[in-house]
C-alpha cells in the first residue's frame, strides 16, 4: 500500500486566486464585518435595554441579531487574515471548530426564522389569544430548543468529519471550512457523511422552510378572507414584511447550495453563495428591520 500522510492543517484558498484583488477584497470584507457587528450589536443592545421591546417579536429579533453577529465572527476574522497573508493555513482543530460553529449558527437561524413566522401567524391570525399563547415561558423554551438542536446538529457534522482520514492535498477551495469542500479531500468512504449532509441538514433546512411557508399561507388566507379594512391589511403585511425579506435572502442561497446538482464550477458557486448568505445577508438584516420600524412609525403619525 502507498504511504499516506495524515493532514494536520489545511490551506484555505480564499475568495479568489487573483492576487491584485486581495487588498480591495480585504477592505470590502472588513467593512462588511464592522457593519455586521455594529448593526446587529446595536439591535441587540436596544432590545435588551428598552423595556418597551421586551415582547416575543423583539425577543426573537434579538436572537437573530446575536446569531448574525456570531456568524460573521466565525468566518470573517480568518478570511481577513488570509487576504494579507501568504500562508493561508488553518489547523485541523481550527478547521473542524469553524465547521461546527458555521453549521450550529446556520441551522439555528433556519429554525429561528420558522419560529418568527409562527409568532407572526399568532399575532395576525389570533390577536386576542396572542399574550396567552406567546408567553415568556414558551418563547424561552422555543429559543432554548432551537439553539440546542442546532448545536447537536453541528456536533454531528464536526465529529463525523474529524473522524475521516485526510491525505494528499490539503487545499480547501473555499474561504472557510465547510463540510462539502472537506469531503472532497477525504480518503476512504464518505457515503455516511454525504448522507448526513443531505438527510439531517436537508431535513432541518427544508422542515424550517416548509413550516415558515405554512405560517405565511395561513397569514395570507386569514388576511384576504377575514380582513376587510385596507389599513388593517397594510399593518399586518408591514408587520411580517421584514421577516419575509430576511427569509427569502436566507433561503435562496441555502437551497441552491444544497440542492443544485454538482458541476465543475460548483466550488466557485459555493463560495459566491456563502458570501451572499453568510456575509451580505447578515449585514442587510438590521437595515431591513430598521427601515421597517421607521416605516411603521411614519404610518402612525
Amino acid at each position: 500500500m502507498p504511504n499516506q500522510t495524515s493532514v494536520t492543517e489545511f490551506l484555505l484558498l480564499g475568495v479568489t486566486d487573483v492576487q491584485i484583488l486581495q487588498p480591495f477584497l480585504f477592505v470590502v470584507f472588513l467593512a462588511i464585518y464592522f457593519l455586521n457587528v455594529a448593526g446587529n450589536g446595536a439591535i441587540l443592545m436596544v432590545v435588551i435595554s428598552d423595556p418597551r421591546l421586551h415582547s416575543p417579536r423583539y425577543f426573537f429579533l434579538g436572537n437573530l441579531s446575536c446569531l448574525d453577529t456570531c456568524y460573521s465572527m466565525v468566518t470573517l476574522p480568518k478570511t481577513l487574515e488570509n487576504f494579507l497573508s501568504t500562508h493561508k493555513a488553518i489547523s485541523f482543530l481550527g478547521c473542524t471548530s469553524q465547521l461546527h460553529f458555521f453549521h450550529f449558527l446556520g441551522s439555528t437561524e433556519a429554525m429561528l426564522l420558522a419560529v418568527m413566522a409562527f409568532d407572526g401567524f399568532v399575532a395576525i391570525c389570533k390577536p386576542f389569544h396572542y399574550p396567552l399563547i406567546m408567553n415568556r415561558h414558551l418563547c424561552t423554551q422555543m429559543a432554548v430548543t432551537i439553539w440546542t438542536i442546532g448545536f447537536f446538529h453541528a456536533l454531528l457534522h464536526s465529529t463525523m468529519t474529524s473522524r475521516l482520514n485526510f491525505c494528499g492535498s490539503n487545499h480547501i477551495h473555499h474561504f472557510f471550512c465547510d463540510v462539502k469542500p472537506l469531503l472532497k479531500l477525504a480518503c476512504g468512504n464518505i457515503e455516511l457523511n454525504q448522507w448526513l449532509l443531505s438527510t439531517v441538514t436537508g431535513t432541518i433546512a427544508m422542515g424550517s422552510f416548509l413550516l415558515t411557508l405554512l405560517s405565511y399561507l395561513y397569514i395570507i388566507t386569514h388576511l384576504f378572507c377575514k380582513t376587510l379594512s385596507c389599513s388593517m391589511l397594510y399593518k399586518a403585511l408591514s408587520t411580517c414584511g421584514s421577516h419575509l425579506i430576511v427569509f427569502i435572502l436566507f433561503y435562496a442561497p441555502v437551497l441552491f447550495t444544497y440542492i443544485h446538482p454538482a458541476s465543475g464550477s460548483s466550488m466557485d458557486q459555493d463560495r459566491i453563495i456563502a458570501i451572499m448568505n453568510g456575509e451580505v445577508t447578515t449585514v442587510l438584516n438590521p437595515l431591513i428591520y430598521y427601515f421597517e420600524e421607521q416605516g411603521s412609525e411614519g404610518s402612525l403619525e
